[in-house]
């Protein structure tokens, strides 16, 4: 089974693309086999690789919104466990399509007001395909009230959004630009840096929150089963109460 996360925001300049890498190379280091998958036609994880070399993961450009889909399913009968895709700036088809595909959307903002509300449209787009999502606050200064400031902005305009944010903030530091040029992920480029521990812990929350995922998908697979069981039968419907497996939705 493939399990896909998906970066995405309308707004540049918040760091999808180093996300993008470092989170697959954590993900890797953790045992996940992993490819990444590029949608931006700038480029910039195609540059990581070039100076990578055949060092996985491996990225792959994807431009057409109908091939997507079909490389998940070779990736997944290839034995990838897991995809990151990295999106383009704007709100595209091929945008679109991954945010379908996703098992989870991330949506990287830098922790300010303004990043926060430019976000917005992404948001929407997320929850109209009915994707599980969270937002990342990332590029955060050292010091400073702007990481409580984002939250109490995500608060303020939708209270569902307050419990919606990844954990650790990632920390504005070179590290992730030095990564970037050196062709590695920041856990390869410094593995006891600061930087370096950020990332593997917000990879090891990504990962409880897809194996909740997993976990509501069984519980919805085994529910609905069982209804149409006991409807065949002729038994009565389920009532609220049994329906455990709904909580999950």
């Amino acid at each position: 089974m493939i399990r896909t996360i998906v970066l995405a925001t309308q707004k540049g300049g918040s760091g999808k693309s180093t996300l993008a890498m470092s989170l697959a190379v954590a993900a890797q280091q953790a045992g996940e086999t992993v490819r990444v998958i590029e949608t931006d036609p700038q480029g910039t994880l195609s540059y990581w690789q070039s100076r990578r070399g055949l060092a996985e993961p491996l990225v792959e450009p994807i431009h057409q919104p109908s091939d997507l889909g079909r490389r998940l399913d070779a990736l997944a009968r290839g034995g990838v466990t897991l995809a990151v895709i990295d999106t383009s700036s704007g709100i595209n088809a091929l945008m679109r399509a991954a945010i379908d595909q996703a098992d989870l959307c991330l949506v990287p903002a830098r922790p300010c007001v303004a990043d926060i509300v430019a976000a917005a449209p992404t948001v929407k787009i997320i929850r109209s395909s009915g994707r599980r999502f969270a937002f990342v606050l990332n590029q955060a200064p050292h010091r400073g009230q702007r990481a409580s400031e984002a939250a109490n902005a995500l608060s303020q305009g939708d209270r569902d959004l307050a419990d919606i944010i990844a954990k650790p903030l990632i920390t504005l530091r070179n590290d992730h630009q030095d990564a970037l040029a050196a062709g590695l992920g920041v856990t390869e480029f410094n593995d006891d840096g600061k930087s370096a521990e950020e990332i593997r812990l917000l990879w090891q929350w990504i990962e409880q929150r897809l194996a909740q995922g997993d976990t509501c998908h069984a519980l919805r697979t085994a529910g609905a089963e069982a209804h149409s069981q006991m409807t065949n039968a002729g038994a009565p419907p389920l009532n609220e109460m049994s329906l455990s497996w709904d909580a999950c939705l």
